[in-house]
């Protein structure tokens, strides 16, 4: 890239993220074909097919010592601008994909509060890509959490119920006629209903432990008996404070994550 590549001052890019771990890839298949569906969204050419893309991680991924923690990350951007500048040329679509050391974060907890920022719906940015013009704000959500003692943030819609943490995913669990049931903010297209999120919804419902995709408030996670997330970077991690209140490390989280790792090990 260089200083007039559309991409490095009109951010016309999309990437994807899958992880190496202990040997094994999980979903790697679903994050590379995800890439080609942001690429779309943003008009800009996917010329990789997926299969071209899971060829060349398994070869990266090779060069590296089998037990090395990866993050593999396919990405899309415009080279060239249209006559009209903020719109890039389709065709001048360049492709890399960079494999990198990247240990996981240790499921040590940590805090949230709720931020003022909002998360935009799909008239005004392409939430319905994994865009790097999103991830600004998601940054400012974690300068301001920051700046007040806190690692992460809940960010909310436009209309103010809870959409996602400005990092990842979000699940709380609360108790209901008599048993634990998971809830997590049903997709509203202001936020990437991650694959990982996926696949520790439908983990969960195997396990016989109910799920529920629902519009919530930041003032049920305050309540909630136990708060995790889920991403494709840190996988599955507790949540361990929420504004000055404590959590402890919940039964359900610690399922969540036993069954994530069973099911990438297998």
């Amino acid at each position: 890239m260089g200083p007039r590549t559309h991409a490095s001052w009109l951010c016309s890019v999309v990437f994807d993220g899958a992880r190496a771990f202990e040997g094994v890839t999980p979903d790697l298949d679903l994050h590379c074909a995800r890439v080609n569906e942001s690429a779309t969204k943003l008009f800009l050419k996917p010329v990789v097919p997926t299969e071209r893309w899971i060829s060349l991680a398994k070869e990266g991924i090779s060069r590296f010592d089998k037990n090395a923690c990866l993050y593999i990350r396919p990405m899309y951007w415009a080279e060239n601008e249209s006559p009209w500048v903020q719109s890039h040329i389709p065709d001048s679509t360049r492709w890399c994909l960079s494999i990198y050391e990247a240990p996981m974060r240790e499921p040590k907890g940590f805090s949230v509060t709720l931020s003022p920022f909002r998360r935009p719906t799909l008239e005004t940015m392409p939430v319905d890509a994994k865009a790097g013009c999103l991830y600004p704000n998601n940054a400012r959500a974690l300068f301001e959490a920051q700046s007040r003692g806190f690692d992460n943030a809940i960010v909310c819609d436009m209309l103010g119920n809870v959409a996602e943490l400005a990092t990842s995913n979000i699940f709380m669990t609360m108790m209901k006629e008599g048993k634990d049931v998971v809830f997590t903010p049903a997709p509203n297209g202001t936020f990437l209903a991650g694959i990982t999120r996926q696949r520790v919804i439908g983990l969960l419902k195997d396990a016989n432990i109910t799920v529920i995709e629902k519009t919530l408030t930041y003032r049920e996670f305050e309540t909630a008996e136990e708060i995790f997330s889920t991403g494709n970077y840190s996988k599955v991690v507790p949540v361990t404070r929420i504004g000055e209140r404590r959590l402890s490390f919940g039964d359900i989280y610690k399922k969540a994550r036993n069954l994530y790792w069973d099911f990438a090990l297998a």
